[in-house]
This record gives structure tokens, C-alpha cells and sequence, in this order.
């Protein structure tokens, strides 16, 4: 029986029946995570006193031509020299992305 079970899910899932749909993005989450994990060398948010000069603040990105919520996302996901590696899950990628992308004008 749980066989039998296991191939109706394995069709089930396969077919695109059990995909479960994608959560927006959320911005205020990416904030608090932007807050508490980036804001030591970006500047976040326009309350922020301090941030090192030779990184670009978060609006600074989000107004670059070729933005997209998506490349910040994948950025964030893929392990680089210049910043440390926060293991971020993709959620909270994205959520920080998305707030990011709340900040462009």
C-alpha cells in the first residue's frame, strides 16, 4: 500500500499537481534581515548613521539600470570574496531582494 502511495505522489508531483504556489517576497522581512545582517557595511535604510564607504548602499543598488530583484537574490545565494557568507536560505534572499527593490525610484 504505501508503495502504491508513493508512486500516486511521485505522479502527482511529476504532472505539477502538488507544486505548491510560490510566496511573494516580503519586503519588511528583508528589512529586519538587511538590518541585522548587512547594515554593518551597507547603508540599509535612510535612519542609518554609518556604513563602510567603499560598499554601495542598498538604494544605490536598487537604482542601478540593470537592476532586478532577481539578480540581488542570486547574488545573496552565490558565495563571493568580497562579502562573508551568511548562508541565507532562498526566502530570505528573497525577501532582502525585495527590499531592496522597494527602495528604487
Amino acid at each position: 500500500m504505501q508503495t502504491r502511495l508513493r508512486h500516486i505522489l511521485a505522479v502527482i508531483v511529476a504532472a505539477g499537481l502538488g507544486e505548491v504556489p510560490a510566496m511573494a517576497a516580503d519586503a519588511s522581512h528583508g528589512s529586519d534581515l538587511a538590518k541585522r545582517w548587512c547594515s554593518s557595511c551597507h547603508l540599509v535604510d535612510s535612519n542609518q548613521k554609518q556604513a563602510d564607504a567603499d560598499v554601495p548602499s542598498f538604494a544605490a543598488i536598487a537604482s542601478k539600470s540593470d537592476f532586478t530583484p532577481e539578480k540581488v537574490a542570486f547574488f545573496l545565494l552565490d558565495p563571493h570574496p568580497k562579502m562573508p557568507n551568511f548562508l541565507l536560505s532562498r526566502t530570505e534572499a528573497a525577501d532582502i531582494a525585495a527590499y531592496v527593490s522597494s527602495l528604487r525610484k
